[in-house]
């Protein structure tokens, strides 16, 4: 296998994302694939990191990916960023997320992490998700 399904992954998810109702309605359009430049909105999504590992068998082609959607706020406490992950949860896990490349066998949650960071301190949870996957 090789990372050759990621970039099918990755438009895969953020399309679910943008054209889900309750994330949208939470964040607007403010869903990206990298941190945004120039002026920062108060709340947004973004793609984050990915690792990726061979699970391909004698006949087919799959890989593991373990992927981080992050939701990032401004607000002095977490609750509206905690609404925004329950959203984007609700969004792609069991999704049937159509790939331009492969097949998505399953897309499961795998752990969060809710943090302070950055200047101005922002809070951050990161999101894991594990998408196993199917090259064509």
């Amino acid at each position: 296998m090789t990372y050759a399904v990621s970039h099918a992954l990755q438009q895969g998810v953020y399309q679910t994302l943008t054209g889900d109702g309750a994330v949208s309605a939470l964040v607007g359009e403010h869903i990206f694939d990298a941190p945004p430049s120039g002026a920062i909105p108060d709340l947004y999504v973004t793609l984050g990191d990915e690792q990726v590992r061979d699970k391909s068998s004698g006949s087919a082609g799959a890989a593991l990916h373990d992927l981080d959607i992050r939701v990032v706020s401004s607000a002095a406490g977490f609750a509206a960023a905690k609404q925004v992950a329950a959203a984007v949860c609700d969004a792609v896990i069991g999704a049937e997320i159509a790939l331009t490349r492969g097949r998505l066998i399953s897309l499961s949650f795998r752990a969060a992490r809710a943090v302070r960071e950055g200047s101005p301190e922002q809070r951050q949870i990161r999101l894991k998700f594990r998408a196993f996957v199917e090259d064509s």
